[in-house]
């Protein structure tokens, strides 16, 4: 059902460790090739190609591209009493963790009479990305919303496929999360198609005042399948991303004190996502490695996506991964740099403060993936594919942008003017240094 790789007795190299470490099989290139022209058809024809699109990918040709206002806020009557009170929840923590997120404004004297003052912009206008293939998520709203919000993005457009089974419009419980939120600017709309009408605008009529579909934003997050990452590859620079966000990710650490039902019952937690998800057990014990394979059996015959969750545990970016003690599996889980790591150790705390990759870092037994998923308080919009070793997760930061403002008077730029002057002619730069003397 697993692999295992055995590591014991072995000294690897970083880059030895990397090839040996298991990573799902994504060929982000070859989807960009499949998704540019589709990128191009929504840049020239805007809302007639995105519901060709629609009906080409997502089996569904909507009535309304842009969802109508009113039925935004109509679904939050069908929601589920238990649902609804779920996401209240949820949006209060999220809100809480990423209030505190928001960096103060700075001011320093640099010298008499000489200012820098650092001020933190919101960007003008966001796009949201939830997706809705395999399963829909109302959790990714609160997510990408909550954050841009308390960053003080003054217009977001959330954007999530359309669903046969709801007329064309996105999944309900997406839609109701948006209005409670306060959000009423949605699209039925997915996959590289609604990357690109976030990224370049879409014209063309819809009957929403007969005006412009959809304005381009400034910066697009969320997760998506391959597609939706090969998209954002390729508006990157034309629009800020957050990251090509792969599939979904779980490694934990773990010794003999383990609980491997536990263990076991995270792996398929996340398994359960995508075919291609990945689920990584680091550890040093073979009675927990065997116990955990044993209980799978069991969590897998009895999960409703168990088809799913056995294509994710037998790939090639599943295993079962045996190491030495708890230093080497360290280094391990800090070289694969999860998405997702949970520490299920003696003293996981101590183990946790010495990570160095991780999307997020689940401590100890009672703090499993799943609560991040939901709430924690933290976001579950985090890298993937190893690329925790220099990104960072969804937050407030993912919308704001650093603007230093310079502010020296006459006697300031005085005191450095024949320094200013050295380095401009140092430079090859002359007239860098006659802008001062200038002012002399």
């Amino acid at each position: 059902m697993i692999s295992r790789i055995d590591l014991r007795g072995r000294t690897l190299s970083r880059r030895e460790l990397l090839d040996e470490l298991p990573r799902a099989e994504l060929d982000v290139e070859h989807a960009a090739a499949a998704v540019a022209p589709i990128l191009e058809q929504v840049r020239a024809h805007g809302a007639a190609a995105l519901r060709d699109l629609s009906e080409r990918f997502d089996g569904v040709r909507p009535v309304h591209v842009r969802v109508p206002a009113d039925v935004v806020a109509a679904a939050v009557g069908s929601l589920d009493p238990d649902v609804r009170a779920a996401l209240d929840e949820t949006i209060v923590r999220v809100r809480r963790v990423h209030a505190a997120q928001v960096p103060a404004d700075l001011t320093v004297d640099v010298a008499p009479g000489a200012q820098v003052r650092q001020r933190w912009l919101p960007v003008r206008r966001v796009g949201l990305y939830v997706p809705g293939g395999l399963a829909v998520y109302p959790s990714s709203v609160v997510m990408n919303v909550v954050a841009a919000q308390e960053a003080g993005v003054g217009s977001l457009a959330v954007v999530s496929p359309p669903q046969k089974d709801n007329g064309g419009l996105p999944d309900p419980v997406v839609l109701a999360t948006c209005a409670l939120l306060g959000v009423d600017e949605v699209y039925a709309v997915g996959g590289a198609q609604a990357v690109a009408m976030l990224a370049y605008g879409a014209a063309g009529s819809e009957d929403v005042d007969g005006a412009t579909l959809c304005e381009p934003v400034d910066v697009i997050t969320g997760p998506g399948n391959v597609y939706v990452a090969a998209a954002k590859r390729l508006v990157r620079g034309f629009v800020g991303i957050d990251s090509e966000a792969g599939p979904t990710e779980i490694a934990v650490l773990a010794d003999g004190t383990a609980d491997a039902v536990h263990v076991a019952a995270d792996l398929v937690s996340q398994a359960e996502h995508d075919p291609l998800a990945a689920a990584v057990l680091v550890t040093p014990s073979v009675e927990l490695a065997d116990a955990v394979e044993a209980a799978l059996v069991d969590r897998v015959d009895a999960t409703a996506n168990r088809d799913r969750v056995l294509t994710a545990l037998a790939g090639t970016q599943s295993a079962i991964v045996l190491v030495d003690d708890l230093e080497a599996g360290l280094a391990v889980v800090n070289g694969y740099g999860a998405e997702h790591l949970e520490i299920q150790t003696v003293d996981a705390g101590v183990w946790a403060d010495r990570v160095t990759s991780a999307g997020a870092i689940f401590v100890g037994p009672w703090s499993p993936v799943s609560l991040g998923d939901y709430m924690a308080g933290s976001n579950h919009v985090l890298p993937t594919g190893g690329c925790a070793h220099f990104a960072s997760g969804l937050g407030v930061h993912s919308f704001l942008r650093a603007v230093q403002v310079v502010e020296y008077d006459r006697d300031a730029l005085a005191q450095v003017a024949d320094r200013v002057v050295a380095l401009a002619d140092a430079e090859g730069l002359p007239a860098h240094g006659e802008a001062v003397r200038a002012r002399f």
